[in-house]
């Protein structure tokens, strides 16, 4: 797991990042930071695991979360913008999902996981399902944000 593309493509555009984390519990930004000089792009975290914290902290509203759910297409998007909005960033990511082994139901699977993204013109959505343990579905989470961040920040999405 890999966020050298990540950092190669916020530094060739001089671009700020900033996330919002539900499933993976701040293992996204774990990753980021694991690499020295990341504090030249990555502003921080908010890791919002309960719905109390997501709407504290990032601002989901409370009609969002009682109507979808914390693993929604909408939870996500409002994480996203939560977080660039409160650090500021040039782009926002954001994750939430049901990474088992409870939790999940007919609709929402474990594995289910919903990933956010914005620069505060355009926002993405996309829900993924991937498989294996709690760990693995954290590690496929982390890996498709930054694929999708990537991809984003260099607008070939």
């Amino acid at each position: 797991m890999s966020s050298d593309r990540l950092e190669e493509a916020l530094r060739s555009t001089g671009s700020t990042l900033s996330l919002a984390e539900s499933c993976t519990g701040g293992l996204i930004s774990t990753l980021i930071t694991d690499t020295p000089g990341s504090s030249d792009y990555f502003l921080g975290s908010a890791v919002t695991y309960s719905n109390h914290s997501k709407n504290r902290l990032i601002g989901v509203s409370q009609e969002t979360l009682t109507e979808y759910g914390a693993v929604s297409e909408q939870t996500a998007i409002e994480m996203a913008e939560g977080s660039l909005k409160l650090f500021n960033s040039d782009f926002a990511a954001s994750a939430t999902g049901v990474a088992g082994p409870g939790g999940g139901t007919e609709k929402k699977p474990v594995g289910t996981v919903c990933i956010g993204l914005t620069n505060g013109r355009r926002t993405l959505v996309f829900t993924e399902h991937f498989e294996g343990n709690r760990s693995e579905i954290r590690k496929s989470t982390a890996n498709k944000v930054f694929e999708l961040l990537t991809d984003f920040i260099l607008e070939k999405i």
